[in-house]
């Protein structure tokens, strides 16, 4: 699933966190913040010169509202995020991420910015007849691309998917181009992901499985939930975070902003707070 990385040099933290000053009020003081992105759409992703996504215009508004209107977004591989981000690389993840209970054990998540379901793309005509991943465990000579560090992997191995089936790429791009040239029978990603990466690809042998079936893990149908995430330490930033957020969703404008990224109502968040998701049990 693309997050934006706010970078801050490794002298500069060192010295603001010896005189006592958190990390929000070193945004605040220098009205600048690091993002770290994976170039995922419609999540985060570089355009024409621009870093946007619906991550991203979420932060964009939260930190505007605070002063800080210097957003520096920093390009990284999604695997690399949580690395990036715990190494200080960067202040928030700001990609879209799934909240997971594994994640949530090196990041402090913000509250959910949206709820979502999986996709998945094949050749043209479908060959492999795949409308699931129940259906690629099935077929173990089909292989489907995923991005690094994406959820799409466990959730696949979960339901029988063996690990010689799953080609990991860097990022959406590449995975596009494999399954248009042939070399592998698929694609996974995020609904969204997928309907706004193959929009702007000059994919001419792939297509959208519209009958895709959901994931049941542990007889659950399983959802992504995404948001920002902080480092732990950073409490103060995920509380001035998440009441931004809970604006944005009072006043409609969560909607407003996700939206024009391919977003409908049925993707928004519920009540649920990430502190919460964190604790239900990791499908096995």
């Amino acid at each position: 699933m693309v997050a934006l990385i706010f970078l801050v040099t490794g002298c500069g933290r060192l010295q603001f966190f010896s005189s006592g000053e958190s990390a929000l009020q070193q945004a605040k003081d220098k009205k600048s913040v690091v993002i770290g992105f994976a170039n995922e759409k419609p999540y985060a992703y570089q355009e024409n010169g621009k870093v946007t996504g619906e991550a991203v215009e979420i932060a964009k508004k939260i930190f505007k509202k605070q002063g800080i209107t210097n957003i520096k977004p920093v390009l990284a591989d999604f695997g690399s995020l949580i690395p990036g981000l715990k190494a200080g690389r960067f202040d928030v993840i700001t990609a879209g991420m799934y909240i997971t209970p594994e994640r949530c054990k090196q990041v402090t998540f913000a509250n959910p910015e949206y709820n979502i379901g999986e996709g998945l793309a094949v050749q043209k005509g479908n060959p492999k007849n795949i409308h699931s991943y129940e259906d690629i465990a099935k077929k173990p000579d089909s292989t489907i691309a995923v991005m690094k560090g994406a959820i799409e992997e466990s959730y696949m191995k979960d339901v029988g998917v063996k690990k010689s089936q799953i080609t990991i790429v860097p990022d959406q791009p590449t995975a596009v181009s494999l399954l248009d040239s042939g070399r592998v029978d698929g694609v996974t990603m995020t609904g969204p992901s997928l309907l706004a990466i193959l929009k702007s690809a000059n994919a001419k042998n792939v297509s959208v499985v519209k009958d895709f079936k959901q994931p049941i893990i542990d007889g659950k149908e399983v959802r992504g939930i995404g948001a920002a995430a902080f480092r732990p330490e950073d409490k103060d930033f995920v509380k001035i975070y998440n009441k931004g957020l809970a604006e944005l969703k009072k006043s409609n404008e969560l909607y407003e902003t996700i939206h024009p990224f391919g977003f409908t109502k049925a993707d928004l968040p519920g009540d649920e707070k990430a502190t919460e998701i964190c604790k239900q049990p990791q499908p096995k």
